[in-house]
């Protein structure tokens, strides 16, 4: 057997088994968390490249994706101006950067702080991948007594926290209506086992809604956030003081269940290719779903913190003088430059939202909120 068919038949197993334990339904959102994190053979928990430019076996360079950080350096650089601001703003001295990949962003930024005479006292990773540690280690290597590395929060902490793309590798539920509007069952889908043993598709007629109710006479599939959710909500309950910028892609509510979005938003990444089928090459590739800001606007309001903007990746980053930082750029950077901004690549798919705790929020403008701000629109 291939080192890679080895793991897909381990993790299958360990699924199998949790399957048999709860009576051979697996609701998506336990599945999907140990096919992305189960130890040591879950697509972040096993040694599997899978950040860069060039998918596998190209080049000698392995990958299945590419993230803003490895596309351009002045995508941390630029964050790093609205980190600074924050940083002053907000009277802290610590930055918690969660699922920071290969180490490239953090290095980004804490490149950048030096540069500004900001460099913050302790930079700390909240990361469930143990794997991506040791990368990220050797790429941090100059700033080794800066970086510190946790497995979860603390008690309480405060800074400026950063996410990008984290939010919508968080496991969801999926929920199946068969029919329409007005007569429609609502399921939830799960995972069981066919009679050969492989995985497959089941439905659970359930309580469970989707935030709107969604018009049309036809079958509707999409997901919903809990876990997500519940992550806001303890960030809420521990920040102190500080400010957040989560960056990934994703829809205010209104778009993200609208009557033509029938098929969901859940999509695979391996190799540079996507697909819509996450029973296949169970470990071997990314599991994603697309953030619903509304969701995660309401849900930090309720839990006391205050949304400091909404709006588009593009937007935030002319606002934090992206343009200026890229005066001195070449052809080949000011290409990279296009795909973070351009509003066909990454610059508008991908959204930025700012947080705080509400007596952080107070006095101040975030910069990359200057213009374009869409908070109204959330």
């Amino acid at each position: 057997m291939t080192e890679s068919s080895s793991l897909t038949s381990a993790l299958l197993a360990r699924v199998a088994a949790a399957i048999r334990e709860v009576g051979g339904w697996l609701p998506f959102d336990r599945f999907m968390a140990m096919a992305l994190y189960e130890p040591g053979l879950g697509y972040y928990a096993n040694r599997s490249p899978k950040f860069g430019q060039m998918p596998q076996g190209v080049a000698g360079q392995g990958s299945d994706f590419v993230t803003a950080p490895e596309l351009s350096p002045l995508f941390g650089q630029t964050l790093a101006r609205q980190v600074a601001q924050a940083l002053n703003a907000t009277d802290t001295d610590e930055v918690w950067e969660f699922g920071a990949g290969t180490g490239a962003l953090a290095l980004q930024v804490l490149d950048a702080l030096e540069a500004l005479g900001q460099a913050p006292r302790r930079y700390t990773i909240v990361d469930l991948s143990g794997s991506l540690r040791e990368r990220q280690q050797a790429t941090l290597s100059r700033h080794a007594g800066r970086v510190h590395w946790a497995d979860r929060l603390p008690e309480t902490f405060e800074g400026v926290v950063l996410g990008n793309e984290v939010l919508d590798a968080m496991p969801v539920q999926l929920l199946h209506r068969v029919g329409g509007q007005a007569d429609g069952v609502w399921h939830e889908r799960g995972v069981a086992l066919a009679g050969d043993g492989r995985l497959a598709w089941a439905d659970r007629p359930t309580a469970l809604r989707p935030p709107l109710d969604i018009e049309g006479p036809h079958d509707y599939l999409t997901e919903i956030h809990a876990q997500g959710e519940a992550f806001v909500r303890t960030l809420a309950e521990r920040w102190t003081r500080g400010a957040g910028f989560f960056i990934d892609y994703g829809f205010p509510e209104a778009e993200y269940y609208h009557p033509q979005r029938h098929m969901g938003t859940l999509i695979c990444h391996r190799a540079h290719k996507s697909d819509d089928d996450p029973l296949a090459d169970l470990g071997l590739k990314d599991i994603t779903a697309h953030v619903n800001f509304t969701g995660v606007a309401l849900v930090a309001q309720d839990a006391g913190l205050a949304v400091l903007g909404y709006t588009s990746q593009g937007r935030f980053l002319i606002n934090a003088g992206l343009l200026d930082a890229a005066k001195d750029a070449g052809p080949r950077e000011n290409a990279m430059l296009g795909k973070l901004v351009n509003e066909h690549e990454m610059g508008e798919l991908f959204k930025v939202i700012g947080l705080a705790p509400e007596a952080s929020a107070q006095g101040w403008d975030p910069v990359g909120f200057a213009s374009g701000d869409r908070t109204h629109r959330l």
